[in-house]
């Protein structure tokens, strides 16, 4: 990955020090524990030591409030070491579980870190608020960056698209998918924003700083009116589209560069996402 200063105010958003997540003393401490993660009513999943097994069952000690139960042995979810705390890519956990994807995604939001890869897609924590993610200053961070180089971003996905149509001379199609409210406007327009910064600075002569953002708004508003077109379809039409196209995240074929969105509300029980992705 790219040098990243991680005390920039601009930056803190993107990339968090991973020196904490690597201290000998946690690793010893999660051992020791055997921690796992078990089912909880209110928080989803809770963190638990594992004290003994009876039966079919488990003794556990729940870590933060030391409170003894017992839960079936298939209720029991691994955890993963101290050093996959806060992982860009989640592809990466050792012990790849719901419990372990919601407490991934929501350690990095509660960090300022609303962008996470999981494999081929990249998760987005809507924060509700604006972040100073989208400058100028960060385009040109991700300009002709390969995604492992550079902080898990909807700018980095973009950027693989944009060089993907000059290499190999081929169109590529970037889709955004989800519910209502889900994101799926702010997320084109960031899209349109690198594209209209990225194809202007490559046209002879450049473009002014007015001439670009004119450019922006004009692509902004014909997305917004196709938008708005699309809204009036029948309802019906909407939900057959969306049954016949048999998209699988699973499937080997999956196009190669997805986005996914999602909101904080219940992130420790139920994730609802909405997903960009790039056709070739």
């Amino acid at each position: 990955m790219a040098d990243i200063d991680v005390n920039d105010p601009e930056l803190k958003y993107l990339v968090v020090s991973r020196d904490t997540f690597e201290d000998p003393a946690s690793q010893a401490e999660w051992t020791q524990k055997r921690l796992v993660w078990i089912p909880h009513s209110e928080h989803g999943f809770v963190a638990a030591g594992i004290k003994g097994e009876v039966g079919d069952e488990v003794e556990v000690e729940i870590a933060d409030t030391g409170k003894r139960v017992r839960v079936a042995k298939d209720d029991i979810q691994k955890m993963n070491p101290p050093k996959f705390n806060k992982v860009e890519d989640m592809a990466e956990l050792t012990c790849l579980n719901e419990a372990s994807v919601l407490y991934n995604l929501k350690e990095r939001y509660y960090s300022g870190l609303i962008y996470t890869y999981s494999g081929l897609f990249c998760v987005v924590v809507n924060p509700y608020r604006r972040l100073p993610i989208y400058t100028e200053k960060v385009i040109e961070m991700y300009k002709g960056k390969k995604r492992h180089e550079m902080p898990p971003h909807v700018f980095a996905i973009t950027d693989c698209a944009y060089r993907s149509m000059l290499q190999d001379r081929e169109d590529q199609s970037i889709l955004c998918t989800g519910e209502s409210g889900a994101g799926k406007t702010e997320n084109t327009k960031k899209v349109i924003q690198y594209l209209a910064y990225v194809a202007a600075s490559k046209s002879k002569g450049g473009a002014s700083g007015e001439d670009l953002h004119l450019q922006q708004q004009q692509l902004v508003q014909q997305q917004q009116q196709q938008h708005i077109g699309n809204v009036f379809k029948p309802a019906v039409q909407q939900e057959y589209k969306v049954g016949e196209s048999g998209h699988n995240p699973t499937n080997p074929n999956t196009p190669r560069y997805p986005h996914a969105h999602t909101s904080p509300q219940h992130l420790t029980c139920k994730l609802v996402f909405s997903s960009l992705v790039t056709l070739p």
